[in-house]
Parts: C-alpha cells; sequence; structure tokens
C-alpha cells in the first residue's frame, strides 16, 4: 500500500533531487525503504549507513516505520574539521 509522504533533501541530496522538498507516493515501510526508492531516482550514490534521517522533525533509525501523512528529512554525509 502506498504511503503520501513529504520528503525534505538536505544538501548534496537536495542538489541531487534539484529540490529541497517533494511530495511522493511510495510504497515504503520504513525510513530505509524511501531512501532505497529515491536514491536511484535522484542518482545518489551514498550507503545508508553514511546518511540521516529524521522523520516529522526527530531524528530516527532507518527502521523506523513510516505512516501515511509523515515527513521524512534526508542529510548526507557531512564532512568537516
Amino acid at each position: 500500500m502506498n504511503k503520501n509522504i513529504t520528503v525534505r533533501y538536505f544538501a548534496g541530496f537536495r542538489e541531487h533531487a534539484g529540490v529541497g522538498e517533494e511530495a511522493v507516493s511510495l510504497s515504503a515501510a520504513t525510513a530505509g525503504d524511501v531512501y532505497e526508492l529515491l536514491k536511484h531516482r535522484h542518482g545518489s550514490q551514498e550507503p545508508l549507513g553514511h546518511c540521516k534521517v529524521a522523520i516529522n522533525d526527530e531524528m530516527a533509525d532507518w527502521n523506523t516505520p513510516i505512516n501515511d501523512g509523515d515527513t521524512v528529512l534526508l542529510f548526507p554525509p557531512v564532512a568537516g574539521g
């Protein structure tokens, strides 16, 4: 069953997607599923373990369930020193 969610992209993910936010309808059970379903759509090559996710503005685990109407925020790896 598809869930209607909002996905917000940050930093390099936003550059790849060409948008900061989009509404999507996906057959995703977890935050990890959302990432896997969208990464090829926008050309991301980042491994899941290098990225961070938040659901409804709360940092989350990739195994966190996704519900209809949720907002999923995707953060690529950040380098710095």
